[in-house]
């Protein structure tokens, strides 16, 4: 059993990395830095100077906007500057209404945002918005996390922002932790990740109603799907997992409980693990307790990583949710420890190329892969350190995993940028 004070701060780390999101939370971070500084600015901007990392840049070129129909930046800044409300955080955009997202579309019309690169910056991870109005201008900066404030001479928050900077260094987390609390914690005390459920999954049904993205979700649904994948409690992981990922990407106006900053993450890190333990007949505690895994391996494994990096979110959050099956399926420690080698085995190098609609294909095959890590471990099967980047140690593993990922891919993350700036014949 881990002592009081360290799974106190076990569960604040949770509940700070573990949040609801309308939409991708990157533009919604560029528009919640839009809302703030209008706010400090006190009336409607004339003009609306965006500067952006690469990383963030990436990820909101291509992903839907909810509500709006639209994609990219420009409709969730202009949004942000019109309706926004910073003390919202990740939901920045849910006052939207259809006279407000048509003000929204007649700002963009105007010209009047600029956005563009910031240069000279190291943080994955930076959004600086300066709004202009006569003579009056403010700037506001976030960075390091999607909601995370700083000024021009010190670290600061939103008043009421749930994710300030903390007083100390979060927990430094390893597996055999991430495990013993996830298994041991008296449940009242992680009962709270039951929230995780009922936004993901939600999100699934809510997305088997309407059309978005490429709809691979109500896709495996289909009688064709089924004659390939059966009625099985893989197509059904697949499909509740894909359609919440369809709805998001596809900017439906559906929150979900995001995870390290991702609310892909956060649908990865849930929904297979509630539907294997609703078709498995898990207990309640069985099924609070693999959320909490599946959750926490995530924070854990991107403690190293990074908020954002040229490493796709979904095979983080697909190891998450292979530990948490494992869990269901009867595994102890070793048993998760053999799904996590297998996992890094399979999925290290996929690219993150932004977030959009076809982010739904690499859940897919992210979740596809966390199930047949589980269920090679639990058939003892594991691959070894003489194999690949595999090694004994599990968390020397994921260690490996995050360098490629965070270190190792720089230039790749690079050249995707130069690639998705400049297509065309």
């Amino acid at each position: 059993m881990i002592d009081k004070e360290t799974r106190e701060r076990i569960i604040a780390l949770v509940k700070e990395e573990v949040v609801p999101a309308i939409g991708c939370t990157e533009p919604m971070c560029v528009a919640l830095c839009t809302a703030r500084a209008t706010e400090m600015l006190g009336c409607k901007p004339e003009h609306i100077e965006v500067l952006l990392s690469a990383n963030i840049l990436k990820n909101a070129m291509g992903v839907g906007i909810p509500g709006t129909g639209m994609i990219g930046l420009p409709i969730a800044i202009a949004l942000g500057a019109l309706i926004g409300k910073s003390e919202y955080q990740l939901e920045v955009l849910k006052d939207l209404t259809p006279l407000s997202l048509e003000e929204g579309k007649q700002f963009v019309k105007e010209n009047r945002i600029d956005i563009r690169l910031k240069k000279g910056i190291t943080e994955k991870l930076y959004v600086e918005v300066t709004v202009t109005a006569g003579d009056k201008h403010q700037t506001a900066i976030i960075e390091k996390t999607h909601t995370h404030f700083k000024d021009a001479n010190e670290d600061t928050s939103c008043a009421d922002d749930s994710r300030k900077a903390p007083s100390e260094e979060p927990i430094s987390l390893n597996l055999r932790m991430v495990y013993d609390f996830a298994t041991t914690a008296p449940l009242d005390e992680i009962r709270f990740i039951e929230e995780t459920r009922k936004y993901n999954m939600n999100a699934a049904r809510e997305a088997l109603k309407g059309n978005y993205g490429h709809n691979l979700g109500k896709t495996i649904e289909r009688p064709m799907a089924k004659g390939i994948f059966g009625n099985s409690i893989y197509a059904h992981i697949i499909s509740r997992t894909a359609s919440a990922c369809d709805a998001r990407m596809g900017g439906a106006m559906i929150p979900v409980m995001s995870n390290s900053g991702s609310g892909n993450q956060g649908i990865c890190a849930t929904n297979p693990v509630c539907v294997y333990a609703k078709e498995n007949e898990n207990t309640e505690e069985e099924l609070l307790r693999a959320l909490m895994l599946s959750h926490l391996t995530v924070i854990y494994t991107k403690q190293s990583l990074g908020m954002l990096s040229a490493l796709c979110g979904c095979v983080v959050a697909s190891i998450g949710s292979s530990v948490g099956i494992t869990y269901l399926m009867g595994g102890d420690y070793e048993h998760i420890c053999r799904s996590v080698k297998n996992m890094v085995a399979n999925l290290t190098g996929m690219i993150c190329d932004g977030a959009k609609p076809s982010c739904s294909l690499k859940i897919t095959s992210g979740v596809s892969t966390a199930l047949l890590s589980a269920l090679l471990s639990m058939e003892g099967k594991c691959v070894t350190s003489n194999e690949g980047i595999v090694d004994d140690c599990v968390d020397k593993c994921i260690h490996n995993l995050t360098s490629i990922g965070a270190n190792g891919m720089g230039p790749t993350d690079e050249m995707v940028l130069n690639i998705m700036t400049s297509k065309g014949c």
